[in-house]
């Protein structure tokens, strides 16, 4: 039996936790730095618990489509939701791109007050996965950090301009 997968990434960034959420829930923000390098179309964000987040992210004449349905949203403390790959009625599919990456992800978002700073917790788990999707992430989990740490480059630069913007 493969072992259970968790992906957890810590980053602290320099900016209030109350425009971290921000960042992180309204949808033009998120649109910047959620999928970096490609375009982000948000279709649909409903913050709340049963909500549905609908994604696109593209690039050329390929795109992937996504949804997460929150389960839990405390506003500025927590976000957690599942996401699974779409089809472009966005029933859940398994991945084209990716055909043994699990069919959800279970992923909660904490933010904390570290004084004029925040810590932001991302965990990610595999939910229901076969083994070979459990094999797939825990492979896969050694190169997420490279993509949500350039959305993460993304963001200090959003925070800077927020700030500047509040000064």
């Amino acid at each position: 039996m493969t072992e259970q997968a968790e992906y957890t990434l810590d980053r602290v960034f320099k900016a209030p936790r109350a425009m971290v959420w921000r960042a992180w829930t309204t949808p033009e923000l998120l649109a910047r730095w959620y999928g970096p390098g490609v375009e982000t179309i948000i279709h649909k964000f409903e913050l709340k618990p049963g909500g549905e987040w609908l994604n696109e992210m593209k690039w050329g004449e390929k795109s992937d489509l996504s949804k997460a349905v929150f389960e839990d949203v405390t506003p500025e403390e927590k976000l957690v939701w599942r996401q699974s790959s779409t089809d472009a009625d966005w029933n859940i599919v398994s991945n084209p791109m990716m055909p043994d990456w699990p069919r959800i992800l279970l992923t909660t978002v904490t933010f904390e007050d570290k004084g004029d700073e925040t810590n932001v917790r991302l965990t990610m788990i595999p939910i229901d996965a076969t083994e070979a999707e459990l094999a797939c992430f825990a492979e896969a989990m050694a190169g997420m950090s490279n993509g949500w740490g350039k959305g993460y480059l993304i963001q200090d630069e959003i925070y800077a301009e927020l700030q500047s913007d509040d000064a």
